[in-house]
């Protein structure tokens, strides 16, 4: 059972800081001469710069959002650096030709022993690009690329032009628009037609300065009956300025295939998190949402699918946790495009400590899309009485020919709860503990075993004295 596999973790593995002696930093401020000098940097082609510059020009357009619960006032551009390299501009195939202050940080995360334990390969983010990469030889005998982007856009310019910005346009929000100006590192993973990637890639993305800006990007292609698995973690050490976290995910799945994607983020009490990510799913494929997301002072994340094919499925599923002086908003939005599509979402919420907890998600079933199926299921947990959860489902049915159904539960540990617990010999902290790990369990149990760990031990620590 995965709750008797769970084990120590200690608490300062991720809140640790590097001196930065490995680093180059380009000047705070946010303007066109930085993404000229970036673009130049990176050695990219024409049409990347141009795109950048558009973006550039669209974000100025766009006010920020207050449709939504934090205040993204709060977030001063022009006093974060937006470009943080390291001094060895070569990205490492083996871990000997890390910096070793880097090198340490990842050893210290578990990064290399997970890749040699269960990976298919291996991407590390430190700052703004990817310090080291791998892929094993099987993978790459079969045709599959998996690499950092900023390699991908050098080594497969024309495959990355073909995908690049196609599922989410520079111009679909105003921190995409800030994404595409100045997106930097990130993955790309091509997996060519029938082939079944049967263990994860995966990348792990590591702030380490303050006021810092990262803005990876993550481009995903599996072909018509492939097969793609995904893994993402994220951490960063705590600082007293804010920092700010956009990234920009998209996913295709081509007929037939299945991707899942995975993501366990536990970024510091300073940082606002605010991404997108999108896939867009073809006939009879099936895409797959796993989310865990702890830490930052923000976080606003809805993962979008778009079931363009007919008979083509979509599963998200995940937790937020928001403790104390933290915003969580995260859900999901999916878009029945077909016919005979199905989708199903499940989102789990825990507020504690004065945490403000909200779901928001969207269903749309266009017209004529008949035969569709779709469940959401909102539950939300709350440990003491500051707390806060919101919901703000959005249901567009245009269609009679389908099934829908929205279950929706908010509920707070009682007395009683914590009573019978501990009439059976368990501390109050340990009846907390006990109630919330069931709450989150179904998570946890499609999370691959080592995050799992680290997830639940993060959990136990958030808990920490957040009975009201």
């Amino acid at each position: 059972m995965l709750m008797q596999e769970i084990k120590e973790v200690l608490q300062d593995k991720w809140d640790f800081k590097d001196s930065g002696k490995d680093l180059e930093y380009f000047e705070e401020g946010f303007n066109e001469e930085l993404i000229h000098k970036l673009s130049e940097d990176k050695k990219e082609p024409q049409w990347m710069l141009d795109l950048r510059l558009k973006a550039l020009t669209e974000f100025h357009k766009r006010p920020i959002p207050t449709w939504c619960i934090p205040d993204l006032s709060q977030i001063n551009f022009n006093e974060m650096t937006y470009y943080i390299k390291t001094k060895q501009d070569r990205v490492a195939t083996n871990w000997e030709e890390v910096p070793e202050e880097i090198k340490n940080t990842f050893e210290k995360i578990g990064i290399p022993e997970a890749e040699r334990k269960q990976l298919a390969g291996a991407i590390t983010q430190y700052e703004s690009n990817a310090v080291y990469a791998n892929l094993q030889q099987e993978w790459i005998d079969q045709g599959v690329i998996f690499t950092d982007l900023n390699t991908a856009l050098k080594e497969h310019e024309e495959l990355v032009k073909q995908y690049f910005g196609k599922c989410v346009p520079y111009f679909d929000n105003k921190f995409s628009a800030l994404h595409y100006s100045v997106w930097s590192g990130g993955s790309f993973c091509y997996v060519p037609k029938g082939i079944k990637l049967t263990k994860m890639v995966q990348n792990y993305f590591r702030m380490n300065a303050m006021k810092e800006g990262q803005f990876e990007h993550t481009l995903l292609i599996a072909e018509e009956g492939s097969q793609l698995l995904y893994l993402e973690g994220c951490s960063s050490p705590k600082y007293s300025k804010n920092s700010l976290h956009s990234a920009v995910v998209e996913i295709f799945v081509k007929d037939n295939a299945h991707a899942r994607y995975t993501t366990v983020q536990n970024w510091s009490k300073n940082t606002f998190n605010l991404n997108t990510k999108r896939s867009i799913v073809g006939k009879n494929a099936f895409m797959e949402w796993i989310g865990g997301s702890l830490g930052s002072k923000v976080s606003m994340l809805y993962p979008c699918s778009i079931l363009k094919g007919e008979g083509a499925r979509a599963d998200h599923l995940n937790i937020t946790i928001a403790g104390k002086d933290c915003i969580k908003e995260g859900g999901a939005k999916v878009v029945h495009a077909a016919s005979n599509t199905q989708s199903k979402v499940i989102a789990k919420s825990i507020s504690l400590n004065g945490g403000i907890g909200i779901y928001r998600g969207l269903v749309r079933i266009n017209p004529g899309c008949k035969g569709c199926k779709s469940n959401v299921r909102c539950d939300a947990l709350m440990t003491d009485d500051i707390s806060k959860s919101d919901t703000f489902p959005i249901v567009e049915i245009n269609e009679n020919d389908v099934q829908f159904s929205h279950e929706a539960s908010v509920g707070k540990i009682t007395e009683d709860q914590l009573f019978y617990l501990m009439s059976r010999g368990l501390s109050e902290d340990e009846a907390v503990n006990t109630i919330v790990l069931g709450f989150v369990e179904p998570v946890l149990k499609e999370i691959p075993l080592e995050y799992a760990i680290e997830l639940n031990r993060l959990i136990q620590l958030e808990m920490t004295n957040s009975i009201g």
